[in-house]
């Protein structure tokens, strides 16, 4: 039997973009919903990740914290989904590099913005991402060169960097550029990006 594939998040969380990932598998998986402050710092889930916070997936006895190493794991675990390329494939080094573009840079610079912070001039070089100004124009770039960010492949890449892009434009942490409208529009709208925001929203409390 195939190990089994459990995933643990909150619908108001980064799990949004975890779900979307495991739609685009396609491989059944349990989903177990955690509460913020309660079920998220208990015992149980504390022994699947000690900072106590989702998401997170346990497939068999392998336990994965961390959106985009979630991202990278499912593509890898699961090849036949078609979500990274094969190594020896060229667009391997451009799909990590913007993968991990999303955590450590685009993610940073737009909670930075969210909390009004702007490095000072002789400290940006101790920051990650330099500036927002230099994001925006590395974002603007790649999802201008084709329909997706490894051209006309869609990859995890566009899973977890899209979902940065379009969380920050929603929220106002990124500008929005004339490139991101017609990017999101079509990452947005493939169907296991439907159906996963569909499993989320009916998840959320109404009251």
């Amino acid at each position: 039997m195939p190990d089994e594939l459990v995933f643990y998040t909150n619908p108001m969380s980064r799990g949004r973009i975890v779900r979307w990932m495991l739609e685009e598998v396609g491989q059944p998986y349990r989903t177990e919903v955690l509460e913020y402050g309660t079920t998220m710092k208990a015992p149980a889930y504390l022994a699947i990740n000690p900072m106590g916070k989702v998401p997170a997936i346990k497939h068999g006895d392998a336990v994965i914290t961390e959106t985009g190493a979630i991202c990278a794991y499912l593509a890898d675990a699961f090849p036949q989904a078609g979500l990274a390329p094969a190594p020896g494939d060229k667009r391997r080094g451009p799909y990590y590099r913007w993968l991990f573009y999303a955590a450590g840079c685009v993610e940073p610079a737009a909670w930075m913005s969210a909390m009004k912070f702007e490095p000072p001039e002789d400290r940006r070089r101790m920051v990650g991402y330099g500036t927002m100004k230099e994001v925006l124009d590395a974002l603007e770039g790649v999802v201008s060169q084709g329909e997706f960010i490894l051209g006309d492949k869609f990859s995890a890449a566009d899973v977890y960097l899209g979902s940065q892009i379009g969380w920050g434009v929603q929220f106002g942490t990124l500008e929005k550029r004339p490139a991101f409208e017609p990017y999101l529009a079509r990452i947005m709208s493939r169907p296991a990006a439907v159906r996963a925001r569909g499993i989320d929203d009916a998840l959320i409390p109404k009251n």
